[in-house]
């Protein structure tokens, strides 16, 4: 599984995992979160303003879903894409995903759009890397 942000990192990562897939002739799924935040008091959005932000998330993945889609058709890669809506931590979802569906690798990259730095990774990889219990490959 490759999750995608549209950050050059995570676009990286995905074209790694893609190479993966096809060496080992596994199937790759590529997700992306629309991370639904709650307000400060635990609220959800109005609810015009979830349907925006759910249109906006959708363009955005099909845009990235659609390159890596040709992609995988030219390198005969078997690749299922996802919009996977949460309101849990982008790493909790990650790692949520991998669990209830199965998955056996994690590739992501080591830093999205977040802007929060650390030291040798960024927030969402060292949360998927500590919590994930599948084996996680952090591509740089």
């Amino acid at each position: 599984m490759a999750p995608v942000d549209g950050s050059d990192s995570s676009m990286d990562a995905a074209k790694y995992a893609m190479n993966l897939a096809k060496k080992y002739k596994a199937q790759l799924t590529m997700i992306t979160i629309a991370h639904n935040k709650l307000s400060s008091y635990g609220l959800a959005s109005p609810p015009d303003s979830l349907k925006q932000m759910k249109e906006r998330d959708e363009l955005q993945s099909r845009e990235w879903f659609n390159n890596f889609t040709q992609d995988a058709s030219n390198l005969g890669v078997h690749l299922k894409t996802e919009l996977v809506d949460s309101q849990m931590s982008v790493d909790g979802t990650i790692v949520e995903y991998a669990d209830s569906h199965g998955i056996d690798l994690i590739v992501l990259g080591t830093r999205g759009r977040s802007g929060l730095k650390r030291l040798l990774l960024g927030s969402v990889a060292m949360g998927v890397v500590q919590y994930a219990t599948c084996s996680v490959i952090v591509v740089k």
